[in-house]
């Protein structure tokens, strides 16, 4: 797996941000504005960077570079906001190339060299012979499609611009009305046609991501420079919090083009259905945060002396040229569940690669097989997403073929997996809908004691966990402090060679059923909250210890724990003496990433099955009617960028330094699934309110089970408060 880019890609992308920065600053992009929307001067100086001959194969003069290659162009330019219709001349240049043959040669040299502007129609003129141009003020001529053939419109130099929203060049033409001719015709002329429209949809989708991450990063800078009430405005959550939100969906917009891309090269079934999805979450992603970011700005943000409104105003210009973005994600549903087709673009050579592995595919095979031979009927029926699905017996049995932590070393029972094959062993379990609760917790406390345990702890307990003989839970929530683990009251008092322990943890789950709690005490009072912590393993079993039970929602137990005067020995102290933060940082770096992907593709599909099931007004089955294929659509666009998201902290745990990458993935899926379950819920209602064997019952319960997602592993807001600070480099807001 690959998220990187080579050193060429790195190369253009960096000789391209140092251009556009000095060619496309702020004062030469109010400068083109004022000019009706165009830069001449940057124009040429794209061309002299080859930038129109990316796209235009080698044959017909240019460089043959892929569209990844493109993608990255197309992000600078929308950082920089960069003056012109950068993504349609690509293509219009490269329709040049590869249909205008021999009579357009000089024409596609003057493309290539600047001198002439060429832009893009996205409908047919044979139907809408008038229609809104990216580029339409200034450009020189337009590719068409004109009923079954290609052609090639020349526009009046007479043409002129008319106040527009963002001021972008763009213009209204009478296509019909204006001297054309037939490039080619026929159906191969068509389809290369309809290819370059969808790939401009990828890029126009880059553009956008490009020009939202700017947007944000503006607004964080700002929102660390302006003072309130004596402290910066970014220490506030409600302005931490919601620019931490948007750069997640930024990123994940990101990956989610680059997906495309790569499912394009590998010609994957749903890719053409992808291509318009990914424009569709990149519009409104550009616009709900350029909004967000001019609101940080307060009424400074109103002004025109500050940039941020630039932003706001030409990410709508950017969208909306192709009219409303709803009708991209509708084009998306038709594609996913109603049969519509599309033509895939030929995007050249891709170095992004989301393949996991033969190691990976190897260990699921040999994960697969084991649940497939062990799992009886009867286990299946116990079968549970939370803590009461756990069987000591197939605990054990995973153990006993070293497949319970496949990631730990060969000597202590594991398989030393890498962190693709542990990925794809957790979508095995999730295939055979076998939680992971206590698999994953215990592993964690295994991970804490491991590297924090006396020898006498890895002996008592790290031994008997690698065995699958005993299983752990988490102590670090407390009835008065919840996320604020700080605030942990539960004292432990030096009593002899050993530590009294008293107190009440709360959310102590699976402790009913555990052998050891992992468990965050106060051994200092009269220092600052955070220094007076000190980490213990402390068994259950033992006496003093009163496990209640507490029943949520969601058909899931957690437990109340009760601590009066238990014992333990100082061997299972877990670090320093007022150390427990350092040891405790450890353990949340394992438990805050990862994400809901998988829960989320499961609930799309029940939803797909129960609106297939389902009748509408008509008779005919739910999932025929457009607003359901756009809702399912939807929900689609959430699960891809979540696995995206999920996959890139899988390939940072590899070695990747990536600030944020875990607790964006936790968040992002987590109240997306959240989002979804309750959308899904509604559409198949009122089935979907029964608890009815199959898809009903699993929908029903996704709702519930996905309120606890988004607390699971530290609350959304924590989470929120940590990306703004690593990936914003925000204030310290909680």
């Amino acid at each position: 797996m690959n998220f990187g880019l080579d050193d060429d890609q790195l190369m253009l992308r960096e000789t391209f941000a140092r251009f556009l920065e000095r060619e496309s600053s702020m004062v030469r992009v109010r400068q083109a504005n004022e000019a009706g929307g165009f830069d001449a001067k940057l124009w040429q100086g794209l061309a002299g960077l080859s930038t129109f001959a990316m796209r235009v194969p080698e044959a017909s003069g240019g460089l043959g570079m892929g569209t990844l290659d493109a993608a990255l162009v197309l992000e600078e330019a929308g950082r920089t906001l960069a003056s012109g219709p950068l993504a349609e001349a690509l293509m219009a240049a490269r329709l040049l190339g590869q249909i205008g043959g021999e009579a357009q040669s000089e024409l596609l040299k003057e493309v290539l060299g600047g001198g002439k502007l060429v832009t893009l129609a996205f409908h047919d003129m044979a139907s809408k012979p008038v229609q809104w141009l990216a580029g339409g003020a200034h450009a020189d001529a337009v590719v068409a499609r004109n009923g079954d053939a290609v052609v090639l419109v020349t526009l009046a130099e007479t043409r002129r611009g008319e106040p527009n929203l963002a001021s972008s060049g763009i213009g209204e033409v009478r296509l019909n009305e204006e001297p054309h001719e037939v490039l080619a015709g026929g159906r191969q002329a068509l389809e290369v046609f309809a290819a370059a429209l969808e790939e401009c949809q990828l890029l126009l989708a880059v553009q956008l991501n490009g020009l939202a991450r700017e947007a944000v990063r503006l607004a964080a800078a700002y929102a660390c420079e302006r003072k309130a009430f004596g402290v910066p405005i970014g220490t506030f959550q409600a302005i931490s919090h919601p620019l931490a939100n948007y750069i997640t969906e930024i990123e994940g917009g990101k990956y989610l083009v680059w997906k495309v891309i790569h499912e394009i090269s590998m010609q994957e079934p749903h890719a053409g259905a992808h291509i318009p999805l990914s424009l569709w979450w990149n519009a409104q992603t550009a616009t709900r945060a350029v909004i967000q970011s001019l609101r940080t700005f307060g009424g400074y943000g109103l002004t025109t002396e500050y940039d941020i409104h630039l932003y706001n105003l030409r990410a709508k210009a950017l969208q909306l040229i192709h009219g409303d973005p709803v009708r991209h994600l509708q084009e998306a549903g038709r594609r996913l569940y109603g049969g519509a087709q599309s033509i895939l673009p030929d995007v050249g050579p891709v170095s992004i690669d989301f393949d996991l592995g033969d190691e990976a595919r190897e260990l699921a095979r040999e994960v697969d097989e084991f649940f497939s031979k062990t799992l009886t009927p009867e286990l299946k029926a116990k079968a549970h997403y939370s803590w009461d699905g756990h069987d000591p017996y197939v605990h054990k049995k995973l153990a006993e073929a070293d497949l319970l932590f496949p990631a730990w070393p060969k000597d202590k029972g594991g398989r030393g997996a890498p962190p693709y094959a542990r990925h794809a062993v957790s979508e095995v379990w999730e295939k055979h809908g076998w939680g992971g609760h206590a698999s994953g917790t215990t592993q964690m406390v295994a991970a804490v004691i491991d590297r924090f345990g006396s020898e006498e702890l890895k002996r008592d307990v790290l031994k008997p966990i690698l065995a699958g003989e005993v299983i752990c839970s988490l102590g670090y929530s407390e009835p008065g402090s919840g996320s604020d683990v700080f605030a942990a009251q539960c004292r432990a008092t030096p009593e002899g060679n050993g530590w009294r322990i008293d107190g009440t943890k709360m959310f102590t789950s699976g402790a009913n059923l555990t052998d050891y709690v992992l468990m965050l005490t106060r051994t200092n009072p009269d220092v600052a909250k955070h220094k007076g912590l000190t980490m213990f393993i402390v068994p259950l079993k033992t006496h003093g210890v009163t496990v209640q039970p507490v029943y949520t929602f969601q058909d899931e137990r957690t437990n109340i724990t009760f601590y009066d005067g238990v014992r333990v020995p100082d061997s299972y102290r877990l670090g320093a003496v007022d150390g427990g933060v350092k040891t405790m940082s450890a353990g949340l770096e394992l438990e805050h990433g990862g994400g809901f992907s998988k829960s989320q593709i499961a609930l799309i599909r029940h939803a797909e099955c129960l609106c297939r099931e389902i009748k509408g007004d008509d008779g005919r089955p739910l999932i025929g009617e457009p607003l359901a294929q756009m809702r399912l659509a939807r929900a689609t666009a959430h699960g891809l960028i979540s696995e995206m998201l999920g996959l890139r902290s899988v390939w940072a745990a590899s070695g990747q330094a990536i600030p944020g990458v875990g607790p964006m993935a936790k968040l992002f899926s987590s109240e997306k699934f959240l989002e979804d379950a309750s959308d899904l819920l509604d559409l198949t209602a009122p089935l979907s309110l029964s608890k009815r064997e199959g898809a009903a019952a699993f929908i029903n319960q996704s709702y519930r089970h996905a309120h606890g997602t988004t607390i699971y592993g530290g609350t959304s807001e924590i989470h929120r408060s940590m990306i703004a600070e690593r990936a914003l480099g925000l204030p310290r807001s909680r």
